[in-house]
């Protein structure tokens, strides 16, 4: 599997430190509060379990499923969004947990769905930006790290479901995904 890569962008240790400090400005800023992490299935299950660990208040978890992808690398425009929500968002604190915040259609679409409903407040958390790749303008409100224009995979990343095991963040060789 590691000979699929082309470069790790993200260490191990590097993660856990920047996970550590979203948690940390997460709890100033909701201090008091006890918001709603909605994560983004399934890219965002690993960011969202360490930052939820991360972050010094009581939580709600949810997920959404959304996709553009599907077993490509490229993205098909079309978000697919799951069977609805279980949970009602209305007059809540909502996180919005991404993967890699991409073309920004995804997180467009799931934050006009949950504003909808009326939150008290609702920001995005990405753990990668890739702003080279924006067709819709959005921004993290919380953000990790920003990446290159390279195709992305592990720590929850993943090529047909492939490599979100690994504990870093490495991009992968084009002869894999081309």
């Amino acid at each position: 599997m590691t000979n699929d890569l082309k470069s790790i962008l993200f260490t191990e240790e590097q993660i856990r430190a920047r996970v550590g400090a979203l948690g940390d400005e997460i709890t100033r800023d909701y201090a008091g509060k006890a918001p709603m992490l909605v994560g983004v299935l399934k890219g965002s299950f690993m960011f969202l379990a360490d930052l939820a660990r991360a972050i010094g208040l009581n939580c709600e978890i949810r997920f959404l499923s959304a996709s553009s992808y599907g077993y490509s690398s490229i993205s098909s425009g079309n978000i697919k969004i799951g069977d609805g929500l279980d949970f009602k968002p209305a007059e809540r604190d909502i996180i919005l947990i991404e993967d890699i915040l991409d073309t920004g259609r995804t997180l467009t679409a799931l934050k006009e769905l949950l504003a909808g409903f009326g939150p008290s407040s609702l920001k995005i958390c990405a753990m990668l930006d890739k702003p080279s790749r924006r067709e819709v303008p959005i921004a993290a409100d919380y953000l990790g790290f920003e990446c290159p224009d390279e195709f992305i995979v592990g720590y929850g990343l993943d090529y047909a479901e492939r490599y979100r095991n690994l504990p870093y963040i490495a991009s992968l060789k084009p002869d894999i995904y081309l």
